[in-house]
């Protein structure tokens, strides 16, 4: 009972670490599919703003600007805002414009905006809120009717009418960011250095949107990074706390068997290795039900959050979690063995 209560509070930690690496991939992969989605070659967005920074915005006039600028065949606006916590938001967009640069929606039910209170809503959201085309939703301190549910995956989990989007967010004639799709791809570098070097953009970050795309990843989010080394740094500590207390307690309970094994000749390097063996062994039961745990955790999730917690299984971090764990729980286990190994087989033969 002991060993298996060990096991699992070793797995919880592991758990926690391949959830937390898996949100975090979950965010940046649904994030780069639906930038990809849109179908644009070119990003701009406002000045002073970075790739993941949010409540920076620019005149809509630019969309125009952009447009007479060669090569390019479309251009549109897209206004974001956050509807609930830092993790879903809406954007607002000239349907029109969108569905010329991506193709438009691909609607599971309903239709597209037939008023400036419809919302389009991706399948994932929809799941998530039990929200259905014609079904009416509060969002933004305003109610909406949902007239499309569409596939997941293209620009934003909720869709609204830019003009609407901007007067209820007081950022009317204001954009988030500016996307365009050039006659052909092959001219999105040229392109790209010709605009950076013209005055009138001066200041405003332009990015190809595959490299836009492809520079997100978890490596370039510093506090992601620290806060991942932080939890790594728990699993540890949790590991060698559990099996530091299970393999004490082990050996307190078998003095007298340890007695027997020294006095028939096991050496100190013979006893310390059935210690550290037993505490790699709970280390790797603690690592395989971790995994198990957190596919469990990504079924809870993907059946109640979709839309809000994008959570993937990242397989390359079941042997980093578990190198982790069997460090921690080897470490934990270092000095009940040294302990073990030290025993004086005569007083342990008569421990009572």
């Amino acid at each position: 009972m002991r060993s298996l209560l060990s096991i699992l509070l070793i797995g919880v930690p592991v758990t926690l670490i391949l959830c937390l690496v898996g949100l975090s991939h979950g965010f940046i992969e649904d994030s780069q599919r639906r930038a990809r989605g849109v179908g644009a070659d070119i990003l701009i967005r406002p000045k002073s703003s970075s790739m993941l920074s949010l409540g920076y915005t620019m005149p809509i006039a630019l969309v125009d600007y952009f447009r007479k600028q060669s090569h390019v065949k479309v251009a549109t606006g897209v206004l974001n805002a956050t509807v609930e916590g830092v993790t879903l938001g809406a954007s607002g967009v000239d349907l029109k414009e969108f569905d010329a640069m991506s193709g438009g929606f691909v609607l599971k039910s309903g239709g597209p905006f037939q008023g400036p209170d419809d919302a389009i809503i991706d399948e994932y959201f929809a799941d998530q809120k039990n929200y259905h085309a014609g079904n009416r939703i509060k969002m933004l301190n305003h109610d909406w009717r949902v007239s499309g549910v569409m596939e997941s995956g293209k620009l934003s989990h909720i869709v609204l009418p830019l003009d609407s989007l901007q007067a209820k967010t007081g950022n009317t004639g204001k954009v988030s960011q500016i996307y365009l799709k050039l006659d052909d791809p092959a001219n999105t570098r040229a392109t790209k250095d010709y605009l950076e070097k013209l005055p009138a953009l001066e200041g405003y970050p332009i990015y190809a949107l595959e490299d836009y795309t492809s520079a997100l990843n978890v490596n370039n989010i510093p506090a992601l990074k620290g806060f991942t080394i932080v939890i790594m740094g728990i699993g540890v500590v949790i590991g060698f706390a559990v099996v530091c207390l299970s393999m004490y307690m082990s050996v307190l309970q078998r003095t007298r068997e340890i007695g027997i094994l020294k006095s028939l000749g096991g050496s100190k390097g013979f006893i310390l290795g059935i210690i550290m063996t037993e505490a790699f062994m709970l280390g790797i039961g603690g690592t395989i039900l971790g995994i198990i745990m957190s596919y469990g955790a990504y079924w809870l999730i993907h059946t109640l959050v979709p839309a809000s917690l994008p959570m993937v299984i990242v397989y390359e971090w079941w042997y980093i979690a578990g190198a982790i764990t069997v460090v921690g729980a080897l470490l934990g286990a270092l000095y009940p063995g040294l302990t073990a190994a030290a025993h004086d087989p005569i007083e342990a033969l008569s421990y009572e």
